[in-house]
């Protein structure tokens, strides 16, 4: 997994209506970026949930929030819709992000491991330097504890 002060990859991928998005895109600003699992599963349901009901205090400190998962735009697109989503999702299906920044990992569920994306967010400042990896982040505080790292409580 990257660390802080390093050099966050560039990557492009496809959003939920199928246009491409950059990292370099937002050259410039903060940006908060978040892999997941998967859409409409109970915990990432809840993180999307909370870093949309948070989204307005992201917009005001001029940061934007990006999610990434395996899904495909048209499983974007419903989970967007399903919770009135105002962020960005990423389509990421061949990994190519998920494993620049290295969240693709064994995990462990009910005894059995496999590989996945373990549920990671990291900060990156205006320069596109990593300033904060939060790993195995909880689906139900990541925003807030994002949101307070920001405002430097």
């Amino acid at each position: 997994m990257l660390e802080k002060g390093s050099k966050a990859p560039d990557f492009t991928l496809c959003d939920k209506d199928g246009r491409e998005v950059s990292l370099s895109d937002f050259a410039g600003s903060k940006v908060v970026l978040y892999f997941y699992p998967r859409d409409n599963t109970p915990g990432c349901s809840r993180q999307a949930c909370a870093f949309a009901a948070a989204y307005n205090d992201f917009k005001t400190l001029g940061v934007q929030v990006i999610g990434i998962s395996k899904d495909s735009t048209a499983s974007h697109e419903k989970f967007a819709q399903k919770y009135s989503l105002p962020f960005i999702l990423l389509s990421d299906p061949e990994r190519k992000a998920i494993e620049a920044y290295g969240v693709w990992q064994e995990k462990k569920n009910y005894g059995k491991i496999s590989m996945g994306v373990v549920r990671t967010t990291f900060v990156i400042d205006e320069n596109g330097l990593i300033e904060k990896v939060m790993p195995k982040v909880k689906p139900d505080t990541n925003a807030a504890e994002i949101l307070a790292y920001l405002k430097g409580e």
